[in-house]
């Protein structure tokens, strides 16, 4: 049988991992995160449309990144919807 001390360092190690869990989802709902893969989202396309030679790189650009914000918006409502098919 575990000792006590043992099983308080169990515990801490269920807290510490359940912190580092709940930050990473914070992470993957947060603004911030939306906004960094927008912007490089939009620095990518922009390269990329500039050395295709394609017209006016910096403003046809802006239609990949706000498609992903938008569906960034909507996902969350699918997956209600999902969550409460599967349910």
């Amino acid at each position: 049988m575990p000792s006590l001390e043992e099983l308080q360092l169990e515990i801490e190690k269920i807290k510490k991992r359940n912190q580092r869990v709940e930050m990473d989802k914070a992470w993957e709902t947060s603004w911030t995160r939306k906004i960094v893969i927008s912007l490089f989202t939009y620095a990518t396309i922009v390269v990329f449309f500039y050395f295709a030679g394609l017209n006016k790189p910096f403003v046809n650009a802006i239609v990949p990144a706000i498609a992903f914000i938008l569906s960034t918006l909507t996902i969350p409502l699918f997956k209600k919807w999902w969550l409460r098919k599967r349910l």
